[in-house]
């Protein structure tokens, strides 16, 4: 199971990413970040070529070496400036408090054991006036798909690297103490217990609010 994990599963995690729907979406929502990012769950890099050149310097964090290095092979020559943290995101990130202008986040939540920890960390290191861009997958809004969500995750946790089905990603976001400025709901093609997605942008919420 530790050769799966580390080995065989980061590259069933980078073909299954690299579709055509995933690429779609990370072509809309990526260009929006600016200045010092910090990408939660960079896995594969596949974000990596959607960075625009208002991007300043991007720290990626993964624990999975693995992936890193998959990621590494995808660094355009010339291109940004990357530095890797291969870390949990739960842990302490090695940067300082309010020093991040963008916070992203693609289909990385489900799979974080602690999601609300590394949201935590998202807030302490975001500016004011920062943005949380996100696009995950979770909990659906019909009772029969959430069933079935509820059904498989304990086994999908298991050959999946602990993604869970079943998180309700805006409530993760709201509770960690943002505020969500745009959200997107819908299924994409495929299962439906495995597709229905949130997009969309946050920041923290202002005392008082």
């Amino acid at each position: 199971m530790a050769l799966y994990a580390r080995y065989v599963l980061p590259r069933i995690i980078d073909l299954a990413m690299r579709n055509k729907e995933a690429a779609r979406l990370r072509a809309a929502w990526i260009p929006h970040a600016r200045g010092e990012v910090l990408e939660i769950g960079i896995g594969s890099g596949l974000n990596l070529p959607f960075y625009s050149p208002q991007v300043e310097h991007v720290y990626g964090v993964d624990p999975s070496l693995e992936l890193q290095r998959i990621a590494r092979k995808r660094l355009r020559a010339g291109g940004i400036q990357i530095e890797f943290l291969p870390q949990s995101a739960e842990e302490k990130l090695p940067l300082a408090d309010a020093s991040i202008d963008t916070i992203v986040m693609t289909w990385t939540l489900c799979s974080i054991p602690n999601a609300p920890e590394a949201l935590k960390q998202v807030k302490r290191l975001l500016k004011p006036g920062g943005r949380l861009i996100f696009l995950e997958h979770g909990r659906a809004p019909d009772h029969g798909v959430v069933a079935w969500q509820d059904r498989l995750t304990p086994l999908w946790k298991q050959i999946a690297g602990g993604c869970h089905l079943n998180r309700k990603v805006d409530e993760l976001i709201t509770v960690a103490g943002f505020q969500i400025t745009e959200l997107k709901t819908f299924y994409l093609p495929g299962p439906r217990p495995m597709t229905y997605t949130y997009q969309g942008f946050a920041q923290i919420t202002q005392a008082g609010e």
